[in-house]
Protein backbone atom coordinates (compact mmCIF):
# COMPACT_ATOMS: atom_id res chain seq x y z
CA UNK A 1 0.00 0.00 0.00
CA UNK A 2 1.24 3.56 -0.90
CA UNK A 3 1.85 5.80 2.05
CA UNK A 4 -0.07 8.84 1.77
CA UNK A 5 1.80 11.82 3.07
CA UNK A 6 -0.04 14.92 4.21
CA UNK A 7 1.34 18.35 4.18
CA UNK A 8 2.45 20.84 6.74
CA UNK A 9 2.25 23.46 4.96
CA UNK A 10 1.06 24.40 1.11
CA UNK A 11 0.42 27.15 -0.80
CA UNK A 12 -2.16 27.02 -4.05
CA UNK A 13 -1.57 29.16 -6.96
CA UNK A 14 -0.97 32.24 -3.92
CA UNK A 15 -1.16 35.63 -5.10
CA UNK A 16 -0.55 38.56 -2.89
CA UNK A 17 0.87 41.82 -2.02
CA UNK A 18 -0.31 45.02 -0.42
CA UNK A 19 -3.89 46.79 -2.03
CA UNK A 20 -4.29 45.94 -5.27
CA UNK A 21 -0.40 45.36 -6.13
CA UNK A 22 0.82 42.02 -6.69
CA UNK A 23 4.06 40.97 -4.93
CA UNK A 24 4.12 37.57 -5.44
CA UNK A 25 2.25 35.85 -8.37
CA UNK A 26 0.82 32.11 -8.54
CA UNK A 27 3.09 30.50 -5.80
CA UNK A 28 2.43 26.86 -5.40
CA UNK A 29 4.26 24.23 -3.24
CA UNK A 30 4.22 21.37 -0.58
CA UNK A 31 6.49 21.17 2.34
CA UNK A 32 5.94 18.06 4.40
CA UNK A 33 6.95 17.57 8.18
CA UNK A 34 10.48 17.56 8.58
CA UNK A 35 11.56 19.34 5.42
CA UNK A 36 13.64 22.69 4.88
CA UNK A 37 12.94 24.62 2.22
CA UNK A 38 14.89 28.25 1.59
CA UNK A 39 13.49 30.82 -0.77
CA UNK A 40 16.26 33.18 -2.16
CA UNK A 41 16.07 36.35 -4.35
CA UNK A 42 17.09 40.37 -4.89
CA UNK A 43 15.68 42.27 -2.64
CA UNK A 44 11.97 43.25 -3.40
CA UNK A 45 11.35 40.16 -4.96
CA UNK A 46 8.59 39.23 -2.32
CA UNK A 47 10.57 37.04 0.05
CA UNK A 48 8.93 38.30 3.07
CA UNK A 49 5.86 38.97 1.70
CA UNK A 50 5.05 35.65 0.97
CA UNK A 51 6.07 34.32 4.33
CA UNK A 52 3.65 37.01 5.37
CA UNK A 53 1.03 35.16 3.21
CA UNK A 54 1.93 31.88 4.25
CA UNK A 55 1.36 33.02 7.82
CA UNK A 56 -1.63 34.69 7.46
CA UNK A 57 -0.17 38.09 8.12
CA UNK A 58 -1.36 39.19 4.80
CA UNK A 59 -4.62 38.02 3.16
CA UNK A 60 -4.28 36.60 -0.25
CA UNK A 61 -5.49 38.27 -3.83
CA UNK A 62 -5.95 35.16 -5.08
CA UNK A 63 -5.24 31.20 -4.11
CA UNK A 64 -4.80 29.38 -0.35
CA UNK A 65 -2.55 28.29 2.30
CA UNK A 66 -3.10 25.28 3.97
CA UNK A 67 -1.53 24.54 7.20
CA UNK A 68 -2.04 20.85 8.39
CA UNK A 69 -4.20 19.96 5.38
CA UNK A 70 -6.86 22.73 6.36
CA UNK A 71 -7.46 26.62 5.06
CA UNK A 72 -5.40 28.96 7.34
CA UNK A 73 -8.05 31.28 6.81
CA UNK A 74 -10.76 28.83 8.12
CA UNK A 75 -8.45 28.44 11.53
CA UNK A 76 -8.84 30.45 14.32
CA UNK A 77 -5.55 32.64 14.87
CA UNK A 78 -4.75 30.54 18.32
CA UNK A 79 -4.72 27.84 16.44
CA UNK A 80 -2.19 28.92 13.54
CA UNK A 81 0.03 30.41 16.59
CA UNK A 82 0.17 26.59 17.95
CA UNK A 83 0.87 25.40 15.28
CA UNK A 84 3.14 28.07 12.64
CA UNK A 85 5.61 30.28 13.97
CA UNK A 86 7.40 33.47 11.89
CA UNK A 87 10.55 34.63 13.21
CA UNK A 88 10.74 37.94 11.48
CA UNK A 89 13.95 39.80 10.69
CA UNK A 90 13.58 42.68 12.27
CA UNK A 91 12.54 42.06 16.41
CA UNK A 92 11.49 44.82 19.05
CA UNK A 93 13.86 44.12 22.15
CA UNK A 94 11.61 43.97 25.06
CA UNK A 95 13.01 46.40 28.12
CA UNK A 96 13.51 44.24 31.55
CA UNK A 97 12.83 41.02 30.28
CA UNK A 98 15.11 37.80 31.19
CA UNK A 99 15.65 35.00 28.29
CA UNK A 100 13.17 32.82 30.03
CA UNK A 101 10.85 35.69 30.56
CA UNK A 102 11.10 36.23 26.92
CA UNK A 103 10.78 32.66 25.40
CA UNK A 104 7.70 32.13 27.62
CA UNK A 105 5.91 34.57 25.45
CA UNK A 106 5.75 31.48 23.58
CA UNK A 107 3.37 29.91 25.45
CA UNK A 108 0.63 33.04 25.07
CA UNK A 109 -1.00 30.85 22.09
CA UNK A 110 -2.29 27.88 24.41
CA UNK A 111 -3.07 29.86 26.95
CA UNK A 112 -6.84 31.19 27.18
CA UNK A 113 -8.02 34.75 26.96
CA UNK A 114 -9.60 34.87 30.68
CA UNK A 115 -6.40 33.47 32.16
CA UNK A 116 -2.10 33.91 31.85
CA UNK A 117 -0.92 31.33 34.28
CA UNK A 118 1.86 28.56 32.98
CA UNK A 119 1.24 25.15 33.80
CA UNK A 120 3.58 22.44 33.88
CA UNK A 121 3.71 21.43 30.51
CA UNK A 122 4.51 25.41 29.63
CA UNK A 123 7.52 25.31 31.80
CA UNK A 124 8.45 22.80 30.59
CA UNK A 125 8.38 23.47 26.78
CA UNK A 126 10.04 26.54 27.94
CA UNK A 127 12.76 24.56 29.48
CA UNK A 128 13.32 22.26 26.16
CA UNK A 129 13.11 25.48 23.95
CA UNK A 130 15.94 26.85 26.45
CA UNK A 131 17.74 23.69 26.41
CA UNK A 132 17.61 23.55 22.19
CA UNK A 133 18.65 26.56 21.89
CA UNK A 134 21.63 26.37 24.71
CA UNK A 135 20.42 29.46 25.80
CA UNK A 136 19.67 27.37 29.99
CA UNK A 137 22.53 29.53 31.19
CA UNK A 138 21.55 32.50 29.79
CA UNK A 139 18.14 32.21 31.76
CA UNK A 140 18.23 35.00 34.09
CA UNK A 141 20.09 37.60 32.11
CA UNK A 142 18.26 40.43 30.55
CA UNK A 143 17.68 40.29 26.87
CA UNK A 144 19.64 43.52 25.99
CA UNK A 145 22.48 42.40 27.38
CA UNK A 146 22.44 39.80 25.04
CA UNK A 147 24.78 39.63 21.56
CA UNK A 148 23.54 39.66 18.22
CA UNK A 149 23.85 35.63 18.21
CA UNK A 150 23.01 35.11 22.12
CA UNK A 151 19.76 37.62 20.72
CA UNK A 152 18.82 35.85 17.52
CA UNK A 153 18.70 32.44 19.49
CA UNK A 154 16.98 33.69 22.19
CA UNK A 155 14.10 34.63 19.57
CA UNK A 156 14.25 31.15 17.74
CA UNK A 157 14.07 29.61 21.28
CA UNK A 158 10.42 32.43 21.62
CA UNK A 159 9.29 30.64 18.50
CA UNK A 160 9.85 27.35 19.47
CA UNK A 161 8.11 27.48 23.06
CA UNK A 162 5.15 27.83 20.77
CA UNK A 163 5.57 23.95 19.83
CA UNK A 164 5.31 24.36 16.24
CA UNK A 165 5.06 22.06 13.39
CA UNK A 166 6.04 24.71 10.82
CA UNK A 167 8.78 27.30 11.07
CA UNK A 168 9.17 30.56 8.87
CA UNK A 169 12.24 32.30 9.39
CA UNK A 170 13.10 35.74 7.39
CA UNK A 171 16.56 36.82 7.47
CA UNK A 172 17.84 34.59 10.45
CA UNK A 173 21.14 35.25 9.76
CA UNK A 174 21.70 38.93 8.98
CA UNK A 175 23.60 40.83 11.16
CA UNK A 176 25.50 37.99 12.32
CA UNK A 177 28.94 37.08 11.42
CA UNK A 178 29.80 33.84 9.60
CA UNK A 179 30.49 31.75 12.53
CA UNK A 180 27.06 32.71 14.26
CA UNK A 181 25.44 32.41 11.24
CA UNK A 182 26.68 28.68 10.98
CA UNK A 183 26.31 28.20 14.49
CA UNK A 184 22.33 29.30 14.57
CA UNK A 185 22.17 27.14 10.80
CA UNK A 186 23.16 23.97 12.52
CA UNK A 187 20.99 24.46 15.18
CA UNK A 188 17.70 24.96 13.00
CA UNK A 189 19.28 21.74 11.40
CA UNK A 190 19.41 20.11 14.54
CA UNK A 191 15.58 20.60 15.11
CA UNK A 192 14.87 20.17 11.74
CA UNK A 193 15.92 16.46 11.78
CA UNK A 194 15.35 15.66 15.30
CA UNK A 195 12.30 17.17 15.83
CA UNK A 196 10.41 16.91 12.56
CA UNK A 197 9.78 20.78 12.67
CA UNK A 198 9.17 21.89 9.06
CA UNK A 199 10.80 25.00 8.01
CA UNK A 200 11.26 27.68 5.61
CA UNK A 201 13.96 30.54 6.06
CA UNK A 202 14.56 33.76 3.60
CA UNK A 203 18.13 33.59 2.95
CA UNK A 204 20.44 35.86 1.00
CA UNK A 205 23.63 33.35 0.80
CA UNK A 206 23.26 30.55 -1.84
CA UNK A 207 26.14 28.55 -0.60
CA UNK A 208 24.44 28.28 3.09
CA UNK A 209 21.14 27.80 1.89
CA UNK A 210 22.51 24.63 -0.52
CA UNK A 211 24.16 23.17 2.33
CA UNK A 212 21.70 23.59 4.51
CA UNK A 213 18.37 23.44 2.77
CA UNK A 214 16.63 20.27 1.40
CA UNK A 215 15.31 22.28 -1.46
CA UNK A 216 15.46 25.70 -2.60
CA UNK A 217 13.70 28.32 -4.07
CA UNK A 218 14.34 31.49 -6.45
CA UNK A 219 12.15 34.54 -6.67
CA UNK A 220 12.53 36.55 -8.94
CA UNK A 221 10.21 39.89 -8.90
CA UNK A 222 7.18 37.56 -7.38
Amino acid sequence: MQEIFKSSLESQALTGGYGEESIVQNISFALQSGEWLSILGANGSGKSTLLRLLSRILSPQQGTVLLDGKSIHTQSPQIVAQTLALLPQQQTIPSGLTVRQLVSLGRAPHQTWWQWELNAEDHQQVTLALESTELVTYSNRPVEQLSGGERQRAFLALALAQAPQVLLLDEPTTYLDLRYQLELLELLKNLNQHQDIAIITVLHDLNLAARYSDRLALLKAG
